[in-house]
């Protein structure tokens, strides 16, 4: 269980589909919200290959997947295209939700010292209250791992 106030609200934000989203829209329903680094490396796209194959699960569950990170509405497009990835991808180049979930963490590339997004994924109930987080996430074994919380919340 989480200790966190992180809340399943935003602004509207820019997303794969053609339409901007806003997280309040997603209230009713339970919904996991992934934030991975960037589009087409290696892990982000096992993460994202790996929510799209259990997808049809996740929508058995009646739950919702939407996938976060800072490249842009474009950079995301052709990423959810060449992966055929049915959940809608956010674009937050501004970090506000990176933010609001506090997710921007300093990391260590290449023995530099560099602020980027912590691997991290949430879980809402369908009342819209935050009720799992996993932080420093390591992708294998992770996306069946957040199904299987899915269903226990049925």
């Amino acid at each position: 269980m989480s200790t966190s106030n992180i809340t399943l609200t935003s602004p509207e934000l820019e997303a794969t589909g053609g339409r901007a989203i806003r997280l309040d829209e997603f209230a009713g329903k339970p919904v996991v919200i992934y934030f991975y680094p960037r589009d087409n490396t290696p892990g982000c796209t096992k993460e994202g290959e790996a929510f799209r194959d259990l997808h049809d699960e996740f929508a058995k569950a009646d739950c919702r997947i939407l996938g976060v990170s800072r490249d842009s509405l474009k950079s995301h497009e052709k990423f959810a295209d060449k992966y055929d990835f049915p959940f809608p991808l956010i674009a937050d180049p501004d970090e506000t939700l990176c933010r609001q979930f506090d997710v921007i963490k300093e990391k260590n590339m290449y023995g530099k010292k560099v602020m980027g997004i912590e691997r991290s994924t949430f879980l809402f109930d369908a009342d819209g209250k935050l009720v799992r987080e996993w932080r420093k996430v390591r992708v294998p074994g992770h996306v069946e791992e957040v199904l299987d919380a899915v269903r226990e919340l049925a």
